[in-house]
């Protein structure tokens, strides 16, 4: 490991894999320099899931006491029908297929605060920063930083989301790796006006859900309005306004308090709209670069992987590392030793990750079918809809 220290490894990416991975690297002996474009650790964000194999990732990193005092525990999701009456209402954890009692869901804020609080003292952060260019040699990379800088690492790890630049820049448009999996979405938050707590409200017509998400018992509810539609809207993509009223559009009509809610997404200051997608690519590392979590192989919401695939990802990367000198011979072995994991969680969206939103008024009724099939049944143990990888241990 002494001769590790004296390897210097560029992070792009603060959010979940990216301090994830600092944390393991700096472990292994690294030194590690973590670059984000915000300008400060992000807070705040919609509640995320960690479950699984990632649970005992974070077990590992001495943080699972702390998110288990985040954890959100939603004890229940209501199913209403076109009108507002009540269609099913069941526990979450059988409805998302998450191990209760094991798996947390947690505020992505919490989560990102409690990586960032584990290698604050450790790691060299550059916030309010990116990488503008690279330049892979034989001998390291030579980055070009968007406030000006220059500089020379060992490795570059791309960790900046599904959009990441790192992969633009090395391996080539989004456009090549993107699967649109056929759902576009606006997630924002309103004033809790509506008494629900530790708890969602899910409102379904084919191909159309609105749903008010309780964070325990916070003042503020978070908004997700999904849609189905066939063809990704490109035209829409990078203008807010567009958004808007596709949006508008798409639920023009709708009752139960979908009008109220339309109107409140255009008073917004937290709006988020984006399609669901995932990325696939054939290789997640060229030279001297590699990619982990959502920037190499994002599973989509619709799966409930993604922060799990992220804590998992980057995990095994770092021991990938710390024990292959040879960096091709590390990703490759991160690669092999990850991807068959990574393929059964994003098949999830293909085997019914998007059975809570069905796009047909047949799928839409077979779905209600099995909700009240699921009250009517004695309360039985639900199998975990993800699937698990045996972690190699740590390095001593």
């Amino acid at each position: 490991m002494r001769s590790a220290a004296r390897r210097k490894i560029l992070i792009s990416g603060a959010s979940i894999a990216g301090p994830a991975l600092a944390y393991w690297l700096h472990r292994y002996g690294f030194a590690v320099t973590l670059v984000e474009k915000a300008r400060a650790p992000r807070d705040g964000g919609y509640p995320i899931d960690v479950r699984g194999t990632a649970v005992e990732v974070v077990r590992r990193m001495g943080l699972l006491p702390r998110l288990e005092e985040a954890h959100v525990d939603t004890r229940r999701i209501t199913f209403l029908d076109a009108g507002g009456g009540e269609v099913a209402s069941v526990p979450m954890h059988v409805a998302v297929g998450s191990a209760r009692g094991r798996d947390l869901e947690v505020r992505r804020g919490d989560l990102t605060a409690a990586l960032h609080a584990a290698i604050r003292d450790d790691v060299e952060f550059l916030f309010d920063d990116s990488i503008d260019a690279l330049d892979q040699s034989g001998h390291g990379v030579d980055v070009a930083f968007r406030g000006g800088g220059r500089r020379t690492f060992d490795l570059v790890l791309g960790a900046d989301g599904m959009h990441s630049r790192t992969r633009q820049l090395v391996f080539g448009p989004e456009e090549r790796f993107h699967r649109y999996l056929g759902y576009c979405f606006a997630v924002f938050t309103v004033p809790n006006t509506y008494g629900l707590s530790h708890e969602a409200v899910l409102w379904n017509t084919p191909g159309r859900a609105a749903a008010l998400y309780a964070v325990g018992d916070h003042d503020r509810v978070h908004v997700f309005l999904n849609f189905h539609r066939p063809e990704p809207p490109n035209h829409v993509i990078r203008n807010p306004e567009a958004q808007l009223d596709l949006v508008a559009t798409t639920f023009a009509g709708a009752g139960w308090e979908v009008p109220d809610l339309l109107t409140a997404m255009r008073a917004a200051d937290d709006l988020f709209f984006d399609t669901a997608g995932q990325i696939r690519m054939p290789g997640w590392s060229s030279g001297r670069v590699a990619l982990v979590g959502d920037a190499a192989y994002a599973p989509s919401f619709l799966t409930g992987q993604g922060s799990s695939l992220a804590l998992v990802g980057a995990y095994t990367l770092a021991h990938a590392l710390a024990t292959n000198r040879d960096h091709v011979e590390a990703f490759a072995a991160y690669e092999h030793g990850s991807r068959e994991f990574v393929a059964m969680n994003q098949a999830l969206v293909d085997h019914g990750g998007a059975a809570l939103f069905p796009a047909t008024a047949e799928a839409l009724e077979q779905r209600n079918a099995v909700l009240r099939e699921l009250v009517a049944m004695p309360t039985a143990p639900t199998p975990p809809a993800h699937s698990a990888l045996a972690l190699p241990d740590v390095v001593r």
